[in-house]
């Protein structure tokens, strides 16, 4: 492949709103580009796991190298698809931190989404040079107009410089590969000063080890060399160096402006740490690391336990492998008296957790129970010292803490102006705070609030779509820590506490959310030949109670007749077993019992 001069190198990355089409658009670059094999090129040609294929969404971000002839002249167009579900941000802004510029996608037919706005303040926070792109223009439904004005009141775009696309067809991509030369800056950086490349994502290879991307900023790397890792104060041999195509394509070096991957033969993704900055060993003590990017932090826990406590060390086993693709997901073993050996698990939302869950099924073929998904908690000792816990079997007697704090989010929802009151009175039932409200054009609003991640991980996305006939769109970030009045709510079974129905709540909520467990549980659990009881308390005191009857086998079935005695002694033997059963037979608790957690009601 030719080296390229600065000034034909552009690095840039496609940003939306899930489902408006960047993968698409990626397609079509890729067929524009002379080098690509069209043979080759299928739908989603970037989303290479089935499960992105299946669900049409972006899970990693990936990228590659695509030579372009433009008005005669040769020019390199470095290219990172991004996901588009707010899980997958941490994603989105480490490829930010790899490019110059940014295609702002907006799918013409829907207009600005709510992931929209937050990927557009990333790349403002990046300091990216920003195209908005409305695609999807030659569908009936499209409103162009309407687009080129919520982009105006969000971020006050010229209408002028919005282009119009349809990736689908190819309409309009000749004039945005136009304006990807003219607007977007080329890197910038000296070849011969000391080695800075930044690492943006790893990949496990099953054959090779890791596979580190990087962003080379500055000078020049190449296979042989001995390389250091500023973050996690490592050296490794370099063995190969090259450029992503349609697959890794070998080169003699990557230089100044170059985005590439490098093989050291690493063996776990664990030893890299993403948003590191490379140097060459030999400059170790000089160089200054980049401006990063910080190891996304879970949100997220649920225990994940085998059905089959025979299959504990398969789960490990394929823990270790997942997650040697997806570094983002944290785990520990842990005991639970309920469900016996498995893990605590941390995601970053609820769709990660969802794709984990399902590859887990997939690639491993083993059946999963999983607790009903919490967040992390922070509690402030006696003695002022903070504690994490991540989840409500952790956390100690009221007498051993001050106060406990709960994570809190920015919460963004943009909805049409006739949903206001439903999205309101919603928010503000879940503990929101109101903060601000900004029209979008003339139907559509974008209202935030403050509230907390415990409120938004419950029911309220499924609450939101019903609300509003499925026309809102939300997106959250993280703003910190916050005190409030919480307790732990104990579910027993039996007389048997199940740590893993336990629950922190808020103390005005405990009641009604117990009572409604309760009932959640009395439908899912099957009913036995005893009677089971379902008690909900906070410490010693009960506050809610139900009773499973017992199934009442019809033991004088075989009774054609006869004595009367004949039958009450049959009775009563029923009688003593029934008492022997309660004493001793375990309660049997499906899975669907642990996810009823989520569907609980505060009223």
């Amino acid at each position: 492949m030719q080296d390229f001069p600065l000034s034909h190198i552009r690095n840039f990355c496609i940003i939306a709103h899930i489902d408006h089409g960047k993968s698409t658009l990626a397609d079509r670059l890729m067929s524009m580009s002379h080098a690509v094999d069209k043979r080759k090129v299928v739908e989603q040609t970037m989303d290479s796991m089935d499960l992105e294929r299946e669900r049409g969404i972006t899970i990693k971000a990936k990228a590659i190298a695509l030579p372009m002839t433009i008005n005669g002249e040769e020019y390199l167009f470095n290219l990172i698809d991004t996901p588009g579900h707010v899980d997958f941000g941490y994603e989105v802004s480490r490829a930010m931190n790899a490019c110059e510029g940014a295609l702002l996608l907006v799918d013409a037919t829907q207009g600005i989404q709510a992931q929209t706005v937050a990927n557009m303040y990333l790349a403002i926070g990046a300091d990216l040079e920003v195209i908005p792109v409305a695609n999807k223009v030659d569908m009936v439904a499209a409103d162009f107009e309407r687009t080129c004005y919520e982009l105006e009141s969000a971020f006050g775009t010229e209408p002028d410089t919005v282009v119009q696309v349809s990736a689908k067809t190819g309409l309009g991509v000749e004039d945005l590969v136009q304006a990807i030369v003219e607007r977007i800056p080329p890197p910038v950086g000296d070849f011969d000063a000391p080695l800075r490349a930044l690492i943006f994502d790893a990949v496990y290879d099953d054959y090779r080890g890791v596979v580190i991307y990087v962003r080379v900023r500055e000078g020049r790397l190449k296979a042989g060399d001995r390389i250091f890792m500023i973050g996690t104060r490592s050296e490794y041999e370099v063995l190969e160096v090259g450029v992503v195509r349609m697959g890794m394509l070998k080169q003699p070096e990557l230089n100044t402006g170059a985005v590439g991957y490098i093989i050291c033969g690493i063996k776990t993704v664990q030893d890299v740490g993403v948003g590191d900055t490379l140097t060459l060993a030999k400059h170790k003590d000089t160089v200054e690391a980049l401006p990063g990017y910080k190891r996304p932090q879970p949100m997220v826990y649920a225990g994940v336990y085998p059905t089959n406590a025979a299959e504990f060390d398969a789960l490990r086993k394929g823990l270790q492998k997942i997650t040697l693709s997806d570094s983002s997901i944290t785990y520990v073993p842990e005991q639970s008296d309920a469900l016996g050996s498995g893990f605590r698990c941390g995601f970053l939302g609820l769709l990660h957790m969802e794709i984990f869950q399902e590859r887990v099924e997939r690639e491993l073929g083993l059946d999963l129970v999983q607790s009903a998904p919490n967040v992390t908690y922070e509690i402030v000792k006696s003695d002022d010292t903070r504690v994490r816990i991540s989840k409500a079997g952790d956390l100690p007697d009221p007498t051993q803490y001050k106060e406990i704090l709960e994570p809190m989010v920015k919460l963004s929802v943009i909805t049409p102006t006739e949903f206001i009151g439903n999205v309101m009175s919603l928010s503000l039932e879940r503990r929101g705070l109101f903060m601000n409200q900004e029209h979008l054009g003339k139907d559509r609003v974008l209202l935030s609030f403050k509230m907390p991640l415990a409120e938004v991980i419950f029911d309220y996305f499924d609450k939101l779509k019903s609300g509003t006939r499925g026309y809102a769109t939300m997106d959250y970030e993280p703003t910190g820590f916050e005190p409030a009045d919480l307790v732990k709510v104990r579910i027993m079974i039996a007389g048997e506490e199940v740590d893993a129905l336990a629950m922190i709540v808020h103390r005005q909520f405990a009641e009604a959310r117990g009572r409604n467990l309760l009932k959640k549980l009395k439908e899912e659990i099957p009913k036995h030949l005893f009677v089971v009881n379902l008690q909900a308390a906070i410490g010693g005191k009960i506050i809610a109670s139900e009773k499973i009857g017992s199934m009442g086998k019809n033991v004088l079935a075989k009774c054609y007749g006869g004595d009367i005695s004949r039958k009450r002694k049959l009775l009563e033997k029923q009688k003593k077993g029934k008492k022997r059963m309660k004493m001793i037979g375990g309660v049997e608790v499906p899975q669907g019992a642990f996810l009823s957690v989520l569907k609980v009601e505060n009223t």
